[in-house]
């Protein structure tokens, strides 16, 4: 017996997903959708962002976990605004849990919000959250095998912060390769390699998030 799905799965997170944009363009919101595996460095990275931007914009943060707000607590420790989405199980975000968790924000006061997706190479980049941008972090430990093993992840954001790159002299990570991996994928997709822990190159994540604001808001 053949079974024809005539209704799109994904049709009520799109409409979602809609209703959150309308919103972030009437409130000329930046919205940035980062995804990584588990312990990419997603949250030291935006600690150390909300620190180096938090003086130039408002920033809050959605934090998606399974469980826990220890996220979300490290964030509010560095004064900025942060709510909590836990999926119990759930390995993705999607558009609706975003519209949800909006009700504890004023969008009017942030100009820049970031999604910190839930740990996890492969469902979160097939959600459409209504952001403007998402952003791949992936990790010098993780191994060069990462970007041609989970290619939707990486076909589908345009920027790939490679953290950790202070633990090079101690790992076979080869940042050329990586490079050369991501341009076969997603030749419009731009590499930055990076430490949040050690702040190496943070400057052209923090330039990059500046252009972005300002074509977010023309």
């Amino acid at each position: 017996m053949n079974i024809t799905l005539r209704t799109d799965v994904l049709t009520n997170n799109n409409k979602a997903a809609e209703f959150n944009r309308d919103l972030f363009e009437k409130t000329n919101t930046l919205v940035i959708n980062l995804m990584s595996s588990p312990g990419a460095g997603k949250t030291t990275l935006l600690e150390e962002t909300v620190k180096a931007l938090s003086g130039s914009y408002r920033i809050a943060v959605i934090e998606g976990d399974l469980a826990t707000e220890r996220d979300a607590n490290r964030i509010r420790a560095m004064g900025a605004k942060a709510v909590q989405i836990n999926t119990y199980g759930g390995c993705h975000l999607d558009a609706r849990m975003v519209a949800a968790s909006l009700g504890e924000l004023d969008l009017d006061e942030i100009d820049v919000l970031f999604i910190e997706n839930v740990g996890n190479l492969v469902c979160p980049s097939g959600y459409d959250l209504g952001q403007n941008h998402k952003v791949a972090v992936l990790s010098v430990p993780e191994g060069n095998d990462k970007i041609p093993k989970y290619p939707q992840m990486f076909i589908r954001t345009e920027l790939v912060l490679l953290n950790k790159i202070d633990l090079l002299p101690y790992l076979d990570f080869n940042v050329e390769e990586a490079k050369k991996d991501l341009m076969e994928i997603n030749p419009n997709s731009t590499l930055i390699p990076l430490s949040a822990r050690s702040e190496i190159g943070l400057e052209e994540w923090y330039e990059w998030i500046q252009e972005a604001y300002k074509k977010c808001t023309r």
